[in-house]
């Protein structure tokens, strides 16, 4: 693991160029824009163009004073989208599936309170070896050694808790505090999230997504991916191990951000079974603690979906 915090010292140029592995293992060169102009070279639209540059289109997000003006930056990216989320957790295990499903993913909440609460999604991440992108919206980069005690801490004049607690679930670790080395500290942990494939941890002061910098014009710091050989025979046996596990299941599990799925128009269709209790700890050992009170979940999706859109919902007895 590796901690960068942003220093004083202006950073050196970077190079025009990024690469990396190519479907074939042949390197090749990932899609950029060879000039910004000044409103879109500022720390929030640098970022939201290496998210899409690497294959993020979709950014999960809670918002918090601490992120609101880099989501504004974000937002601004065109070929990027903000989905909003119920909770922290729920952000961070939607960037989770969505690694999963296109190699890499991101999630985007606030200082401490959101980032602590995200915690949990990040260490399934590095556990499962995936590349999610989580950016953490920081203190105003002025408040850095005021010993000045903020909101969303433990009442400490130490902004370091949260990182203390990424930097053993991340494989690199950022703080961008100033604008002269912010190109290379983003640019550095995307590319060490690709490379590990783990997460990585990016906080950015709240003051500084919409200021500008020549260096946020400049291509990306570049990297090589090695290609990655799948074993298909033993990626068969475990899907085929799964499917089994799971037909045989009396009591599967159940699904959160339901609202989330139905105001982005999601067409996703849901097979709740009512578990009645934590199932695990039943088969473990079992006793009163393990049984909570039953929901007319039918009933929470018509609450959920509040008359706006299309949705339908049956109760099978």
């Amino acid at each position: 693991m590796d901690t960068k915090i942003g220093s004083l010292d202006k950073c050196q140029p970077a190079s025009n160029d990024i690469c990396c592995g190519g479907p074939n293992g042949t390197v090749s060169t990932l899609q950029s824009s060879s000039s910004s102009s000044a409103v879109d070279a500022t720390l929030g639209r640098h970022l939201g163009r290496r998210l899409v540059q690497v294959g993020v289109t979709d950014v999960f997000s809670v918002p918090g004073d601490f992120n609101l003006t880099l989501l504004d930056h974000l937002i601004a990216e065109p070929e990027l989208n903000l989905v909003g989320c119920c909770n922290e957790l729920n952000a961070g295990y939607a960037a989770d599936g969505y690694a999963r499903s296109r190699g890499v993913g991101a999630c985007v909440v606030t200082f401490t309170v959101g980032g602590l609460s995200v915690l949990n999604a990040i260490a399934g991440a590095y556990s499962e070896n995936l590349p999610v992108i989580c950016v953490v919206g920081g203190p105003n980069s002025n408040d850095y050694g005021t010993n000045r005690v903020l909101h969303h801490t433990i009442g400490l004049p130490d902004f370091s808790q949260e990182l203390r607690c990424f930097q053993t679930v991340t494989c690199f670790q950022a703080v961008v505090n100033n604008l002269d080395d912010a190109h290379e500290l983003i640019d550095t942990a995307i590319s060490t999230a690709l490379k590990e494939s783990k997460p990585v941890y990016i906080s950015v002061s709240c003051n500084l997504p919409g200021i500008p910098h020549p260096t946020f014009s400049r291509e990306p710091v570049p990297f090589s991916l090695s290609p990655k050989l799948s074993n298909q025979i033993g990626l068969h046996a475990a899907v085929e191990a799964a499917a089994e596990f799971l037909n045989k299941a009396v009591k599967p599990v159940t699904a959160q951000d339901v609202s989330t799925m139905l105001r982005c128009g999601q067409k996703s269709i849901i097979f709740l079974i009512n578990n009645g209790g934590y199932t695990i700890e039943v088969e473990i050992h079992d006793g009163p603690y393990n049984v909570i009170k039953n929901w007319n979940y039918t009933a929470l999706v018509d609450a959920i979906h509040n008359g706006e859109g299309k949705c339908w919902t049956a109760k099978v007895c």
